[in-house]
């Protein structure tokens, strides 16, 4: 009975998720709330975490505190009817099959290997100049 309760708030949100990406390509966003929308979807769906999970507890605070805030400040900045019209539109779309954005999996990537690249570069340099 209690994972049921959980399935479905997972459900819920990944709808919301969904529907904060679709608020975010809304041009009745102000735009700072598109941009703290973007960065919370990016943040949800990316595969690499704040905190890893393989910490025990902390690694986990994650994926239940935290996300559910951004999503709750971000629902803060947008407009009540926008968020509506999005959240159905994201239903309508998860009951249809899992939405797939090609484009927008690789933009998380690419942010995600230009860090390490990033990173890498400048920790190589700082040991080469000992």
């Amino acid at each position: 009975m209690a994972f049921e309760g959980w399935k479905a708030r997972a459900c819920r949100l990944k709808q919301e998720v969904h529907a904060l990406y679709l608020a975010s390509g809304d041009r009745r966003v102000p735009w700072y709330a598109r941009v703290v929308a973007i960065v919370v979807v990016a943040y949800a769906f990316s595969p690499i975490d704040l905190i890893p999970d393989p910490i025990p507890v902390l690694g986990y605070l994650d994926d239940l505190i935290l996300i559910p805030l951004e999503i709750a400040l971000v629902i803060k900045l947008i407009p009540a009817e926008v968020l509506q019209d999005c959240r159905g539109q994201a239903a309508s779309t998860l009951k249809a099959g899992k939405p797939k954005n090609w484009i927008a999996g690789g933009i998380i990537i690419l942010i995600w290997a230009s860090l390490f690249g990033f990173t890498f570069y400048h920790l190589s340099a700082m040991v080469m100049h000992r």
